[in-house]
This record gives C-alpha cells, structure tokens and sequence, in this order.
C-alpha cells in the first residue's frame, strides 16, 4: 500500500517534537537492514533524513551530492557498506545517540 502525504507529513511532524520517536526510526532503520529487508530499512531512512538532517544536510557532512544520497537509498539503490556505515556514524551523530547491536538467542 502506498503512503499517502498525509502520513508522511505526520510523520514528518512528530520527528520534529519527539526526539524519542526519532531515536526509534533510526533504530528501526537500523534493525530493518541488519536484518535484511534493505528497502524497509532504505525507506525508514529517507523519512528519518528528511525529517531530521534533510538530504542536503547529510550530504553536506557525507561529502556527496544530495542527489547521490537519494540514488543510493531509493528503492533500486545499492548502497556500498562503505556509504551506508559512513551515513548511519553521522546520523547518529546527528542524533546524539550511539547504536549497539544487541544478540538475542532465537527460540528453537
């Protein structure tokens, strides 16, 4: 199902006030893509980057073109571990938070 502006645009509005919410989207991104839905984890991202830094921000401090950083986390976007790792150091940085991974034991 496709979103809808409206959704976005709340989305949009709570990440500006709840500094809790948006510590979640990060992580969520973070967890969607170690687990290995990569468009979940590239999509949860690009709401996250423009709610917060906004691409041209990210792209300011990355050293890439804004337009890079939207090709590389777009739906066919294939990003380098390299350029995946180097955005999620500034987004946290950006967040002022560290993210730890975290091993839970699967159930038999």
């Amino acid at each position: 199902m496709p979103i809808t502006k409206n959704f976005r645009k709340t989305i949009m509005d709570r990440a500006g006030r709840d500094s809790a919410f948006r510590r979640h989207m990060l992580t969520e991104a973070i967890n969607e893509l170690l687990s290995g839905d990569i468009n979940a984890g590239k999509s949860i991202l690009r709401d996250y980057i423009n709610a917060t830094i906004t691409f041209q921000g990210l792209a300011d401090k990355l050293g890439k073109s804004s337009k890079s950083i939207h090709r590389m986390l777009g739906p066919s976007g294939n990003p380098r571990a390299e350029n995946i790792l180097e955005i999620i150091k500034i987004l946290q940085a950006h967040e002022h938070v560290k993210l730890q991974v975290k091993a839970n034991k699967l159930a038999a």
